[in-house]
C-alpha cells in the first residue's frame, strides 16, 4: 500500500498562494471606484460625498445605450455617486438638482434634469433646421412624439442607466446617470456646477447643507 506523507511545506505554499490571490482580487475590486473617484469632481461634508463626472466622450455611451445615444441628440449624461458614510439614512431630492451654467458674467442658466421620458422625447424628436435659434433658455421636454416601440426601448435604457433610488442607506452608495439637454453645447461644462440643494437625514429629520460641485475640476478618464 502506498503511504501518504504530510508535507507542511506544500500546505504552507498553497496557503501563501491563496492569500496572495485574495489580496490581488481585493485590490482589483477597489481599483475601479478609486479610478472613478479620481476622474470625478466631488464635494463631501456631514457624512455625504457626492461625485460627478460629465460624459463628454461619445464612446462612454456605447455600453449603456444600444438604441440611440443621448450625446448624439445634444444631451449630456452626468455620472453621479451619492456615498453615505454616516449612521443615518440620507434622502436626496433628485427633482431639485440643477446644472448651473455660466454663459457670461451676468447671464446664468439653471437646467432641470430630464426624466427618462423627457430625454426619450428629445432624442427621438425630429431634427430642427432653425440654426439661428437662441441657445438658451432651453425649454423643458420638447415636441411630443408617439410612444412607439422604439420610444419604449430608448426610454427603458435611459431609465435603467439613471439614478434608481433617492434614499441612500447608512454606509452605502447610490450611483447612476442624470441627463441634461445642452443642445450639443458641451463646452459650457467647462464652467458648470452641479447644484444639489435638498438632502435630509431621515432619522434625525435634519437637512444637510447644499452641495455645489465644480465640474471643471473633473480629470480625464
Amino acid at each position: 500500500m502506498r503511504k501518504a506523507y504530510y508535507n507542511p511545506a506544500r500546505k504552507l505554499t498553497l496557503f501563501f498562494l491563496a492569500l496572495v490571490a485574495f489580496h490581488w482580487a481585493a485590490a482589483k475590486g477597489l481599483a475601479e471606484p478609486q479610478t472613478s473617484l479620481k476622474t470625478s469632481a466631488l464635494e463631501s461634508h456631514e457624512g455625504m460625498t457626492i461625485s460627478a463626472r460629465a460624459w463628454t466622450d461619445p464612446a462612454l455611451y456605447k455600453e449603456k445605450f444600444h438604441k440611440k445615444s443621448p450625446y448624439a441628440a445634444g444631451i449630456v449624461a452626468l455620472q453621479v455617486t451619492f456615498r453615505n458614510d454616516s449612521d443615518d439614512s440620507l434622502k436626496v431630492n433628485l427633482e431639485r438638482i440643477r446644472l448651473n451654467l455660466t454663459l457670461s458674467e451676468d447671464n446664468l442658466q439653471a437646467l432641470d434634469p430630464l426624466t427618462s421620458e423627457q430625454a426619450a422625447d428629445v432624442i427621438l424628436r425630429p431634427a430642427t433646421k432653425n440654426l439661428g435659434r437662441s441657445r438658451f433658455p432651453i425649454p423643458i421636454g420638447g415636441p411630443k412624439v408617439g410612444h412607439d416601440k422604439k420610444w419604449v426601448e430608448v426610454e427603458q435604457e435611459l431609465r435603467e442607466a439613471g439614478v434608481k433610488a433617492s434614499i441612500v442607506a447608512p454606509h452605502n452608495s447610490v450611483q447612476g446617470l442624470l441627463y441634461f439637454d445642452l443642445r450639443s453645447q458641451f463646452d459650457l461644462l467647462n464652467r458648470a456646477r452641479l447644484y444639489v440643494p435638498d438632502i435630509v437625514a431621515l432619522e434625525k429629520n435634519r437637512p444637510l447643507m447644499y452641495f455645489e460641485i465644480d465640474l471643471s475640476q473633473a480629470g480625464s478618464p
